[in-house]
């Protein structure tokens, strides 16, 4: 295959795979320029979509446009195309995130990748309860691996680490509560599906806010704290959330990317092996909280995300924007 033989179909088909991702308070904060002339895809943050108050210095942002960047891998993997990734190509440009050019496969695909394509669309934050059934540590090593093979370290924390964990998650929802320009900013992107409310194609839906906690044992995040989803039931959470930590030894964009792939990995796995999940950045959200989220004898430097893994329902998924919205062929 030559390297200039994308068809239009297909590379819609790759950005509509790798908005499948997950984004903070799902902004889907990504832009995508195809340029024809080298069949190279661009990867741009978009700064109309960026967090000020909760994300001011877009940490969150890279991570969500790092997991739509391992998407798009999977897809091209599944079209048995080969994705070169150069993170951050333009020194002038911080929003130009990654160039990706698309070739035909030197040799066999990567069928690691491409045993990841048919769950994109089966993977889904969950917030509603777990069953108490543990995680085989068998799952938990090969999601550990998953992490590693993109440059990024998976870390189970112990009894007392996990406690501080959701003690951090706890703390940080009393910061949320005080602070009227939080609130304001996740108003903006969670809806009740009212008409003229939010479009159809962003932010999180009343329907995937999941049950309040009957009594507070997991580390959900509440979108619904000024009650605007009348009807909304109470339910019990498992009472020993298994959380596991995603990190890098260094706190720079590119290792956001890195992690944010990283991310998109371990989900995706977690989903092939019948795990549920559901994302955690509360506590990371705030300076004086996110240092203590690490355990200090890990060689983990900076926790970029927490993960909840269980074993929980069967969820809908939020919208996605369509992909003319995204996508720009130049």
């Amino acid at each position: 295959m030559s390297r200039t033989d994308l068809t239009r179909t297909l590379v819609e088909s790759l950005v509509e795979d790798a908005v499948t991702a997950p984004s903070m308070h799902n902004a889907q904060p990504w832009r995508f320029v195809y340029r024809t002339a080298a069949s190279t895809l661009e990867l741009h943050g978009d700064p109309d979509r960026a967090l000020p108050r909760e994300d001011p210095d877009h940490r969150d942002l890279h991570l969500g446009c790092g997991a739509a960047l391992f998407s798009l891998r999977v897809a091209a993997a599944h079209h048995g195309r080969h994705a070169d990734v150069h993170l951050l190509p333009d020194a002038g440009d911080p929003w130009h995130l990654a160039d990706v050019t698309l070739s035909g496969a030197a040799g066999e695909p990567d069928r690691a990748l491409a045993a990841l394509r048919p769950v994109l669309r089966e993977r889904h934050t969950n917030r509603f309860p777990f069953t108490e059934r543990p995680v085989p540590a068998e799952l938990l090593d090969r999601l550990t691996a998953a992490a590693a093979d993109e440059g990024c370290r998976m870390v189970v924390p112990g009894e007392w680490h996990t406690d501080t964990l959701l003690d951090l998650v706890h703390e940080a929802e009393r910061f949320e509560s005080a602070d009227p320009t939080v609130r304001e900013e996740i108003a903006a992107w969670t809806h009740d599906g009212a008409a003229g409310r939010q479009p159809a194609t962003e932010g999180i839906p009343a329907y995937a806010f999941g049950p309040r906690q009957h009594d507070v044992t997991s580390p959900v995040r509440d979108f619904d704290t000024t009650h605007r989803a009348p009807g909304r039931p109470s339910e019990r959470f498992e009472k020993n959330p298994r959380l596991v930590l995603l990190g890098t030894s260094k706190d720079t964009p590119d290792e956001w990317l890195r992690t944010g792939q990283a991310l998109q990995r371990v989900l995706l796995r977690a989903t092939l092996d019948g795990l549920s999940s559901s994302l955690m950045s509360q506590p990371l959200e705030w300076p004086e909280l996110r240092a203590a989220a690490r355990d200090p004898e890990s060689a983990l430097g900076y926790v970029h995300m927490i993960i909840r893994l269980g074993y929980g329902p069967q969820v809908r998924a939020t919208p996605r924007r369509p992909v003319a919205d995204v996508l720009e062929i130049a």
